[in-house]
């Protein structure tokens, strides 16, 4: 592909929820402009941008996809975004490479909940934005109920620069308010439309919305205000006031349209190559060099710096980084430092290439504020700077993982697979975290959803052929002593012929402080236990404790005090007194009333006004307790505390219950007892059957 200005450039984000239309619209601009050879369509799996089997499979969006077209001489970058919550931080960390957004509404359905999310990310960015209503050919497609839906729920400053002709399947034709004429559209997908007059019935609606528009425009600018109560407004400065009004944010335009039936797609990418920022307008870049704030403004003769905003990985082409240029003109062969990675502090580029869907071409430079990729650098990471410099961008920080899930191998013997592709597969999704829980060993998948979780494994069967079985993780209890034990004699003694074993230690147990662990104290006075055999009970304490005592998790909070005890100068030795302390833990176990504690998580659950009362009564539900709300916004915050247990479900149902407009973090906060009720069905569950040791 030939290599462009950066003035001519546009980097267009398509933001949405699910199902709205994005995808389609995105085909039809790659298909108008002939960058591909047909109309694709998600339905009939022909899209050239949802082309992984999970997408196909789901016929929606799983990650964000590239695509590149020439319009009026001008190169424009799409990004078609996911809409489903479970792979909106593709879409965030995406958002960093768009200079402005197409926020698409469907006109069957209005505003939905991701629009909702996705579009206050892309005004707290400052990006500037426009609507389309799509779908308008669909049955019960209505482009004034959609239009108010925005205004009353979205956006007030939303302004119709375009009415529809017709709906429905009577959808044939688009007023333009701002040139005053209709365009007609044609019979075949082709985009063409026929230039005609505003039709006769539609001219005093038309007359009315434009003024409407006018008056929108006017009103950011007191010397277009005086023109427009004149009546001298020309259509040159309408424009100007609207692009200028957009960049600010003080006007949202509306279009309309069809992606499925290639209708209008091609007077939105008029107006975007028209009125759209290119990357030269663009603010400077903030970030770091060497610890020092620093910034690169998009200079083409600046140094070069250029941020990953994206990774896909392919089983076959391995790793392919792509990155928008901050500042200069990346060339092949270039070399740039890495300063987030001391292990590979410098990269070569190989070939250059832009992107369209799964497909690559190879392109010689690449200008400040373009969009490329490079394949197999050696250890480059989405949100990592490559510059000449050291020069580290500040990127979007996302919100941590929300469900975890243990993974294990389908497959005897695979088990040393499943890390090797896991790692792959994170590079590629930043919403994807690894861990592994000390406490039972298990390893764990954390993601935004189970939908996400699941699309990861299914990806992995397909790209590395790990197969791999989903499980809850294992809750990491905790067992602790409710009652003192006093005057508790541990005691070993075995005889087998030669010199034996032998070792009495008493004890007293309490409960201790919560977080203590093991607290062991010496009261040993006189020799009644030598010295050197002092730490061989405390270590017995210790590996009974680490067994448990009822279900089999670690016991903690306990305090030891150790007071006297018994030797034999002969048979005394370092595992009879480890074998004593033992023994002793487990007789005051007997006695000392144990119980099961649990981790109770803090929570910030983020809903909307109306549905707060629902969400309180089913954190009451999940034994959580609420500390307080507070209104951010058409929002509110609830504050409040559950166990972890209740946790790991609990992310589809807020997502039911609110139809997918809440979220919520959370982070450990301390550890509780178990109710009697639900201690005594973990221990059944457990199968736990205490170790008894030999003699």
């Amino acid at each position: 592909m030939k290599v462009f200005d950066s003035k001519d450039i546009r980097n267009v984000g398509l933001i949405g929820h699910k199902a709205c239309g994005k995808t389609s619209a995105a085909e039809a601009a790659l298909w108008t402009a002939k960058a591909t050879n047909r109309l694709g369509s998600t339905q009939q799996h022909t899209s050239v941008l949802d082309f992984e089997p999970e997408e196909q499979k789901r016929v929606m969006s799983t990650s964000t996809a590239l695509g590149v077209l020439e319009w009026k001489k001008t190169k424009i970058n799409i990004l078609d975004t996911p809409g489903d919550g479970n792979f909106l931080k593709d879409t965030r960390t995406c958002m960093q490479a768009m200079d402005g957004v197409v926020c698409v509404v469907s006109a069957r359905d209005g505003v939905e909940p991701m629009t909702e999310r996705v579009f206050n990310w892309a005004s707290d960015m400052g990006l500037p934005r426009v609507f389309l209503i799509s779908k308008m050919d669909a049955e019960n497609a209505s482009f004034e109920t959609a239009f108010k839906d925005i205004k009353d729920h979205l956006c007030s400053d939303a302004t119709a620069v375009q009415m529809p002709i017709g709906s429905q399947h009577d959808f044939k034709g688009i007023v333009d308010l701002l040139s005053q004429k209709a365009y007609m559209f044609g019979a075949d997908d082709t985009g063409a439309v026929t230039e005609t007059e505003i039709p006769a019935d539609m001219k005093d609606a038309a007359e009315e919305a434009r003024n409407a528009l006018i008056e929108d425009i006017a009103t950011n600018d007191e010397s277009l205000m005086e023109k427009f109560f004149e009546g001298n407004l020309t259509t040159e400065e309408i424009v100007a006031g609207l692009k200028e009004s957009m960049s600010a944010g003080m006007i949202v335009p509306v279009f309309c349209g069809s992606g499925t039936m290639n209708q209008g797609v091609n007077l939105l990418m008029d107006f975007l190559v028209d009125a759209f920022p290119s990357p030269v307008d663009a603010p400077a870049k903030k970030g770091k060099v060497k610890d020092e704030a620093a910034e690169r403004a998009p200079d083409p003769d600046g140094p070069v710096a250029a941020l990953v905003f994206k990774t896909i990985v392919d089983q076959h082409a391995g790793k392919i980084s792509v990155m928008r240029v901050l500042s200069g003109t990346v060339r092949g062969d270039e070399t740039l430092h890495n300063e987030r990675r001391a292990n590979t502090p410098t990269e070569r580029f190989g070939h250059l290439n832009v992107v369209l869907g799964k497909k690559l071409e190879a392109v010689d430079a690449v200008p400040v504020g373009d969009i490329f990729a490079v394949a197999k650098l050696k250890d480059v990471v989405t949100s990592d700077t490559l510059s000449v410099d050291g020069f580290v961008a500040d990127t979007i920080q996302l919100a941590p993982p929300l469900i975890s899930r243990a993974l294990k191998a389908a497959d005897k013997g695979a088990e040393d697979k499943i890390g090797a592709a896991l790692q792959r597969i994170v590079e590629e999704d930043p919403g994807l975290v690894i861990s592994r829980d000390e406490s039972s060993g298990q390893l764990l998948l954390n993601g935004t959803g189970q939908q996400h979780i699941e699309v990861t494994v299914e990806k992995m069967a397909r790209k590395f052929g790990v197969n791999c079985v989903l499980e809850l993780p294992r809750i990491p209890y905790l067992e602790t002593f409710t009652v003192p034990v006093k005057n508790v004699e541990g005691k070993h003694k075995k005889q087998t012929g030669g010199a034996g074993q032998f070792g009495v230690a008493f004890m007293d147990f309490e409960p201790a402080e919560r977080g203590s662990g093991l607290v062991f104290e010496d009261a040993i006075v006189g020799g009644s236990i030598p010295r050197q055999f002092i730490p061989s009970v405390e270590k017995g304490v210790r590996k009974a404790m680490a067994r448990g005592v009822i279900a089999g998790y670690p016991v903690v909070d306990v305090h030891v005090r150790l007071f006297d005890g018994k030797y034999h100068p002969v048979d005394s030795k370092d595992v009879a007194f480890q074998m004593a302390g033992s023994k002793g833990f487990k007789l005051a176990a007997a006695k000392a009333r144990p119980v099961l504690l649990e981790p109770i998580m803090n929570m910030e659950i983020m809903v909307p006004e109306e549905n707060m009362g629902d969400v309180m009564g089913d954190v009451n539900t999940r034994r959580g307790r609420v500390s307080g709300s507070e209104p951010v916004g058409k929002y509110v915050v609830i504050k409040a505390a559950m166990p972890m247990a209740e946790v790991q479900s609990y992310e589809a149902t807020l997502r039911s219950m609110t139809q997918g407009r809440g979220s919520f973090t959370m982070e450990p906060s301390h550890m509780e007892a178990v109710p009697p009720n639900i201690q005594e069905k973990i221990v059944k569950d457990s199968g736990f059957v205490v170790h008894e040791d030999e003699d």
